[in-house]
């Protein structure tokens, strides 16, 4: 994947498209987590999510620039 990727002229650093990717797929396991009930388990519900995305970002960002 190139470093950098052109959108309506201007270049954007390609994390930026990952961080969308990984926005919309934290997005989305996030409603799956509170359907099953599981933040009911958790003691930070807000933190969970946190962290939820920020290794859903650092996984994509290791897979692609590895």
């Amino acid at each position: 994947m190139p470093r950098e990727i052109a959108v309506l002229g201007v270049y954007m650093p390609s994390l930026t498209l990952l961080f969308v990717f990984a926005l919309l797929l934290g997005w989305a396991l996030d409603r799956l987590l509170a359907w099953l009930g599981a933040y009911q388990q958790a003691w930070h519900p807000t933190l969970l999510r946190v962290s939820l995305f920020t290794c859903l970002y650092g996984a994509l960002a290791l897979g692609i620039y590895r």
